[in-house]
């Protein structure tokens, strides 16, 4: 049975999908069609076909996602392939029956790459915010995210796209096309997750001193951040430390590195990026934002 909040879900998937299609195809027909490279991924493939045989991109696409799709049917599972078919029939509508009504960019080869990267990356990343995907390399690289969480989907993505780009050089010919295919990437990797990533990233600072107390109150004093306070053991000298780890934004950071050393000038601090911060003070986890809109909807 359909209720009225599957229906609203389906109808935010659809948009979320329009508008990644939209940039995604902007990026490959309008920017890097005409430019001679491929940008990486299947959509790169689907440009080099296209540049050998004429066939239309979105097609090819489809075509060239059949053997993916049996591949990573199982680490996947079934909704998520259901979704991504949804996401590629748009994006091919759009590839292939609305951008060829407009005209493409024909300038300078370099600024088609940034502006394929930008919008490829910026398209990707909306899609993905709503568990789909524009299917191809999609696929390979959120099979290898789940069994890799740790690894970035920009990471893994510059990784697979490597093959891809300079197969581009081979058939373009020239070396400019590896070039510009390595540009696009980067500027796709960059937007990707900085979109997907960026809204809710920080900084993670662990500081090893004797005066843990001490410092956490300065950091307190300082930015207004908690910190929490562990006791550990240096294995070389075998004496007991404080170690205090404390999330913040990417602007608290260096308040938090000048507390830390106000209060202890030896102090060991380490600073990490923490892709994503969830909790007080940062993001919502997405279960409390539905608790807050719904305080007297039952938890299963």
């Amino acid at each position: 049975m359909i209720t009225k909040e599957k229906a609203k879900v389906f109808l935010v998937d659809i948009l979320y999908d329009v508008i990644g299609c939209v940039l995604f195809s902007l990026g490959i027909y309008t920017f890097a069609l005409n430019a001679n490279f491929a940008p990486g991924g299947v959509s790169g493939l689907a440009l080099i076909i296209n540049y050998l045989s004429g066939l239309p991109i979105g097609t090819i696409t489809i075509l060239l996602n059949i053997p993916i799709v049996l591949v990573s049917y199982k680490v996947l599972g079934k909704w998520f392939l259901l979704k991504s078919v949804k996401t590629m029939l748009i994006c091919s509508f759009f590839l292939d029956i609305v951008f060829p009504h407009f005209p493409v960019y024909i300038g300078e080869a370099f600024l088609a790459s940034i502006f394929t990267g930008v919008f490829v990356g910026a398209g990707c990343a909306i899609i993905y915010m709503r568990g789909s995907s524009t299917g191809g390399a999609d696929f390979l690289i959120l099979s290898v995210k789940k069994l890799f969480p740790h690894l970035s989907l920009g990471q893994i993505t510059l990784f697979m796209d490597a093959c891809v780009v300079g197969l581009g050089g081979l058939v373009y010919g020239n070396i400019d096309a590896v070039l510009y295919g390595i540009i696009a990437t980067f500027a796709s990797t960059l937007v990707l997750d900085k979109i997907m990533y960026g809204a809710g990233s920080g900084k993670l600072a662990m500081i090893i001193t004797d005066n843990g107390m001490e410092i956490a109150k300065e950091i307190d004093n300082a930015t207004g951040r908690g910190a929490t306070l562990l006791e550990a053991t240096g294995t070389f000298s075998g004496q007991k430390k404080d170690m205090i780890m404390c999330a913040c934004s990417n602007r608290e950071i260096y308040k938090v590195r000048n507390a830390a050393h106000k209060i202890d000038v030896r102090a060991l601090v380490m600073i990490t990026e923490a892709n994503e911060v969830f909790g007080e003070g940062f993001r919502e986890p997405e279960i409390t934002q539905k608790q807050e809109k719904n305080p007297n909807q039952k938890q299963p």
